[in-house]
């Protein structure tokens, strides 16, 4: 279902501008993820259903095939729920930063086609310093919690610079992927796939713009590549101990990370003794995995501890804004007042009046227009017995001191 409801890249300008109109949205900004596809919706009232049809007749699925796969959160919880996804607290993998990337891509996309405003604007980049501050106080993403990101990390320790290393990876199942796709965001241009079935090594290598051989020609290759990562199938070694000595001979002894992922070995132990290779299998990774991982489940408890007070000042935030509103409006109707009255006096000193008396007409006024809607409102709360309403309305004009809490 969620390969069959995925938006890609080229579609998500024209699918927001079509849900937008026939869904009547105010907002929206669609994210679509290998492990996720949402949509973020500014509306009138909660009802999802014209969302859902048009969901329906975009991948033409039916919608009641939809409906079982959907989940729906509104107002606040569809505020904490954005923060959450934000953080990587909502990841398969707890923690992972590629989806705020990937967030900051939707709402881009969004910006581009028109179809976020200040609302989705606000909610977006709240949740993006959201995701910073969780980020910079608990350190949820900062221990790879993955063999093939660990062992990209531990080649860090070796290669201070990965931009400038060459790496070959043998095997093209979805662990090397995963190193691939690690080793590209940390930098390094020169990747080398080997497999024993060439096509799929080509394939690999294609989406991240590497060279692919064959596990016969893994000898040629070995002298030019500073990181070796394998993780295969084979029952056997594939790298023995003379094939290395001889790649350390024409790369003069320059080191070598070598890092073998796979069960049973891919590269014979003895490859450890070599002076210049630094050897490491799934065995070495497995506990720094494991304590990362508890690492990170304790930096989440926190991270939701925040995620819920961002949450909750993002809503002041909103309350604050219907404030701002309402003192404009009332600012602005009183403004027009002001200008009628002014303009009123203006004309009667130029007629000759004295200026004395103009201006306290004037000021008498512009007090009963102000005091008009007030004292109309207290009047009637007054007939209707609500003695709530009129220390309330005592209390906003300044008439008594506000109730202070205990």
């Amino acid at each position: 279902m969620r390969e069959k409801l995925a938006f890609s890249p080229e579609r998500v300008g024209s699918a927001l501008n079509e849900v937008r109109e026939q869904a009547r949205l105010r907002e929206v900004a669609i994210l679509s993820t290998c492990n996720r596809t949402e949509l973020y919706c500014s509306v009138d009232n909660e009802d999802s259903s014209s969302l859902l049809t048009w969901l329906g007749q975009h991948h033409a699925l039916p919608v009641e095939q939809i409906s079982r796969c959907v989940y729906e959160f509104w107002n606040e919880a569809a505020v904490r729920h954005l923060m959450r996804v934000a953080s990587g607290l909502d990841s398969m993998v707890l923690g992972e930063p590629q989806i705020l990337g990937q967030l900051k891509t939707a709402y881009s996309a969004a910006q581009e086609a028109r179809t976020v405003g200040p609302e989705l604007g606000r909610l977006f980049q709240h949740s993006f310093s959201a995701a910073k501050q969780i980020r910079t106080e608990t350190g949820i993403g900062t221990n790879p919690v993955s063999v093939a990101f660990a062992s990209v990390k531990l080649a860090k320790r070796i290669f201070s610079d990965l931009s400038d290393t060459s790496a070959l990876l043998i095997g093209a199942g979805e662990t090397v992927e995963l190193v691939a796709r690690h080793l590209v965001e940390q930098g390094v241009k020169h990747i080398t796939v080997a497999n024993r079935t060439l096509s799929r090594a080509n394939a690999l290598a294609e989406e991240f713009r590497g060279h692919a051989i064959t596990l016969s020609d893994i000898p040629l290759a070995l002298p030019q590549a500073d990181i070796v990562i394998s993780s295969t199938a084979s029952p056997l070694p594939i790298l023995g101990k003379g094939a290395v000595e001889h790649a350390l001979k024409l790369r003069k002894h320059k080191p070598m990370f070598m890092m073998d992922i796979a069960v049973p070995r891919d590269i014979e132990e003895e490859v450890g003794e070599l002076a210049d290779v630094y050897l490491y299998t799934v065995d070495d990774l497995q506990q720094v995995v494991e304590e990362n991982r508890r690492q990170r489940q304790e930096a989440a408890s926190k991270a939701e501890t925040l995620v819920d007070a961002c949450m909750s000042q993002y809503m002041d935030s909103l309350k604050s804004l219907d404030a701002v509103e309402a003192i404009r409006g009332y600012r602005e109707k009183l403004e027009t007042v002001r200008q009628a009255e002014l303009e009123r006096a203006l004309q009667q000193i130029r007629s000759g009046s004295d200026p004395e008396e103009v201006m306290q007409r004037m000021s008498r006024a512009l007090m009963n227009k102000v005091m008009h809607a007030p004292t109309t409102g207290l009047r009637q709360a007054a007939e209707n017995g609500r003695n709530d309403q009129i220390e309330w309305a005592q209390q906003l004009l300044g008439i008594i001191e506000p109730n202070k809490p205990d």
